[in-house]
């Protein structure tokens, strides 16, 4: 079995995945300090309640912004699952060429969504992630990472309304009925989903008519990528395990070439 760990701003994503598929995933907050012995008796915990046992941790692969917490992590998944982990980076074997003006800028989160959308769904596509920033990614159909827009994630939109308006409430993120809005946490609502929704409109229209690509999939993922992607014909696909995916392809992808 393979272990994927997507390592964001907020959780530490696990997917276990037996094959091409995912059996079990389960997450961890990302802002909690933890020592490689803590990191490693969570992950076994989690593992046993899924009646996955360390020796049948075939490989792990890690992608990962957030540079803090890789010390600790990896130093518990050697101790505990004894598997070195493959980490996401510069010289990684994603499979998708990086075509922008500096390629060491692009985060390797975007990366492995790229390499998930392209080789699930083919190209040209463009892919959403919808986490702490809401990021844009456009791939061309050979396979090309040639642009991307990075956007204030919704639950960044969010905190900014009701830490810097002293009257506004800390709201769920919900869309509401209709964008007419009739209350102040349903106007904020409508603010947030209905402006995300037109955000995401206006830059997939974008993309398709300044790249000149035909025939482009918009692949969608991320917490609050369903609320969107519901809420629009724009995107036509929604999945909620792509990074995951992503990660699995770089890392059978690497491994394949080193046999």
């Amino acid at each position: 079995m393979l272990l994927a760990i997507d390592i964001g701003n907020t959780n530490l994503t696990f997917g276990v995945f037996n094959g091409n598929s995912i059996l079990h995933t389960f997450r961890l907050t990302t802002s909690l300090p933890r020592t490689s012995d803590e990191f490693g008796v969570q992950i076994l915990e989690q593992l046993s309640h899924k009646d996955v046992r360390a020796d049948d941790i075939g490989g792990v692969i890690i992608c990962s912004v957030v540079p803090k917490v890789m010390y600790s992590l990896t130093s518990g998944i050697r101790k505990y699952l004894n598997c070195d982990p493959m980490i996401v980076g510069q010289g990684t074997k994603s499979g998708i060429r990086i075509a922008t003006t500096n390629p060491m800028e692009i985060g390797a989160d975007r990366v492995v969504d790229a390499v998930g959308a392209y080789f699930l769904y083919g190209g040209p596509v463009i892919v959403i992630d919808y986490g702490t920033a809401t990021t844009y990614d456009l791939v061309s159909e050979d396979g090309a990472f040639v642009a991307g827009v990075t956007a204030p994630g919704i639950r960044i939109s969010a905190k900014a309304l009701w830490s810097n308006a002293a009257k506004l409430p800390e709201i769920e993120i919900v869309k509401p009925e209709s964008i007419l809005a009739k209350t102040t946490i349903t106007s904020m609502q409508a603010g947030l989903v209905y402006g995300t929704i037109g955000q995401a409109e206006y830059i997939i229209e974008q993309f398709q008519k300044q790249s000149g690509y035909s025939g482009i999939k918009v692949v969608a993922t991320g917490g609050l990528g369903r609320i969107i992607s519901e809420g629009t014909d724009k995107i036509d696909i929604y999945n909620s395990e792509l990074t995951l995916q992503g990660m699995r392809l770089i890392f059978e992808r690497t491994k394949g070439s080193e046999e």
